[in-house]
């Protein structure tokens, strides 16, 4: 890591997330952002509501982020974390092809919850905020259910299925936030973001600036 990220890609914020999704859909506001690994213990609280974990784990994730930049503290850092939610049981990455199966068919023919939250910290201040999203399957077979196991893409996603790729095609109904089922409520981010003065839709202020860039 450069000593000012901005020096060389023009960030504004430190994401502390290795999703890719994450980093998509920041690039797709058009946020520039350098990215940090984190690692925190996960484990869920006895009596925590799934708002109160994804919310608490968003923070953890911050602030090891904030802490792990030594010296280097010139930006905000933004962490997330989402889990999908069925009868209050909490659904986290599949362990292994028999856990996602399972996942899939409990998801099959009904309606979940993904919960996802947001927290940003600066070392003057900390914001967070959670984002609940209802989405509905249609019913799933159990072919189909090993079918999308053998494309790889439920291994690393909660709930063991994702909206933006194969598992669009089992969703029938979403009442809420896509981009919270992706992995970041772009809105509220947006509107933290902007809190904390970092800039959104950097190619068109530019262009609008510059209007000799394309």
């Amino acid at each position: 890591m450069s000593t000012d990220p901005r020096s060389d890609t023009g960030a504004e914020l430190y994401l502390a997330s290795t999703s890719p999704r994450r980093g998509q859909l920041l690039g797709q506001i058009g946020v520039r952002y350098s990215r940090i690994m984190v690692a925190v213990d996960e484990s869920a609280i006895l009596g925590e509501s799934p708002q109160q974990q994804v919310e608490r784990l968003a923070l953890l994730k911050a602030r090891a982020g904030w802490e792990s930049l030594g010296g280097n503290k010139l930006l905000p850092v933004l962490a997330a974390d989402t889990i999908v939610v069925v009868d209050d049981q909490v659904l986290g990455k599949p362990e292994s092809e028999k856990d996602a199966l399972g996942m899939l068919q409990t998801l099959s023919g009904r309606s979940h919850y993904v919960f996802s939250a947001i927290a940003v910290m600066n070392g003057a201040r900390t914001e967070s905020c959670y984002v609940k999203t209802q989405v509905s399957f249609r019913t799933l077979s159990e072919d189909e259910c090993q079918l999308y196991w053998n494309t790889g893409e439920p291994r690393d996603k909660a709930g063991a299925y994702g909206i933006q790729g194969y598992g669009a095609i089992f969703v029938d109904s979403i009442d809420g936030s896509y981009s919270n089922v992706v992995g970041l409520p772009l809105l509220e981010t947006a509107k933290m973001l902007a809190r904390f003065g970092v800039t959104l839709w950097n190619e068109i202020n530019e262009r609008s600036l510059h209007p000799a860039i394309k």
